[in-house]
């Protein structure tokens, strides 16, 4: 998946950041897959997510640090 100016396929925060803000359902898919094969990737959703913790228009930054810290909170 290609966002922005990116010519790589990893998962930067930089990438991370523009799939929440502008991503479509699939790219979510992508990304909740991600997460779910490499824990690393919820550090990063996180680190992406704590700046708009404070912004209530965040909607989609805030359903991801949910799904980040759920994903880590045990059974």
């Amino acid at each position: 998946m290609r966002h922005r100016h990116l010519s790589h396929s990893r998962l930067t925060l930089a990438a991370i950041d523009d799939i929440i803000a502008r991503g479509q359902w699939r790219h979510w898919a992508d990304l909740r897959r991600a997460a779910r094969r490499d824990p690393s990737v919820l550090d990063r959703i996180e680190r992406v997510c704590t700046p708009y913790e404070a912004d209530p228009r965040a909607q989609r930054h805030h359903f991801w640090m949910w799904y980040a810290r759920q994903s880590r909170a045990p059974s």
